[in-house]
């Protein structure tokens, strides 16, 4: 039986000012596992940041309902504090954000305001460190300031690591970084899930990106949630994407075309490492035949 940690039930919220009413999200539904990792995905505009800013009472339902990990958003006498330690979450460029003369005094920044005792906040500020691959004895008593741009924005995540939060949402966790600074972040959102079993939720228009991390998405369009599934799911519905000013994942449509020329490919070969393997397997059995 699945363990459900966010849903929401007919979510719907508009932006209103003086002169204008914005529908920016209408009757959502779904539902999010705790332990998973999934991306909301949409062309600018469709609702994802509205929705993601819901999972931690940033903002309140004007109709429906949200609830995290038991907690319903927004209701009479929620602790909206006790929700935002359990909802982490790293914004667009958060190294931006960054402000201490060491890395420990940032990450520890977190901690310190919630009121744990110094040899916890060392505790946790050593393991969040660990967690995104800058082992404390080196970068502890280091400048961010002299890092490198993915450097910076591990340092960011730690920060919201220190915080023990069980749900971390990251909004276009890679944008601006190389490559380099991109397959980084990637380990670290690896090593998260495998290591402390966190709901990972990512709001992307990286196509490729969310095809490699996530093993649910949930397409929004116009505030509406038109789509959900596991990557294969959607990515096979390329059209309907299209529609929808989404594309598939140029290995996916490479894939897509290589089975209408006829090559075996199985389908469930996706990522890039299934498709080194497969074809390794495929030669050497052409070889033999």
């Amino acid at each position: 039986m699945s363990d459900t940690i966010i849903h929401t039930r007919k979510l719907s919220y508009s932006y209103k000012n003086a002169s204008q009413v914005k529908v920016a999200l209408r009757d959502v539904s779904l539902e999010i596992e705790r332990g998973s990792c999934v991306a909301i995905i949409g062309v600018t505009g469709s609702g994802k940041s509205t929705l993601m800013q819901h999972f931690n009472g940033l903002l309140k339902p004007d109709a429906g309902e949200v609830w995290v990990d038991g907690m319903r958003v927004g209701a009479r006498g929620v602790d909206m504090r006790q929700l935002r330690r359990r909802v982490g979450m790293l914004f667009q460029f958060p190294e931006s954000q960054l402000f201490a003369s060491t890395i420990f005094a940032d990450v520890a920044f977190g901690p310190q305001r919630m009121g744990y005792a110094h040899r916890e906040v060392r505790t946790k500020v050593m393991t969040a460190l660990e967690l995104v691959g800058l082992p404390f004895h080196l970068y502890a008593r280091r400048s961010p300031f002299e890092l490198s741009g993915g450097q910076k924005r591990r340092i960011a995540l730690a920060g919201v690591l220190a915080m023990s939060p069980q749900v971390l949402i990251l909004d276009e966790p890679t944008v601006g970084l190389d490559a380099q600074g991109r397959d980084e972040l990637y380990g670290c959102l690896q090593r998260i899930r495998q290591e402390q079993g966190g709901t990972v939720i990512l709001v992307s228009h990286d196509m490729a990106e969310v095809a490699s991390l996530a093993n649910r998405l949930f397409v929004l369009h116009q505030g509406s949630l038109v789509m959900q599934g596991t990557p294969q799911e959607v990515f096979s519905r390329s059209e309907e994407l299209r529609s929808w000013g989404l594309a598939a994942p140029p290995l996916h449509e490479l894939l897509a075309l290589l089975r209408k020329q006829g090559v075996p490919v199985p389908p469930e070969v996706f990522t890039l490492d299934e498709v080194y393997s497969w074809f390794y397997e495929y030669s050497c059995l052409s070889r033999q035949i």
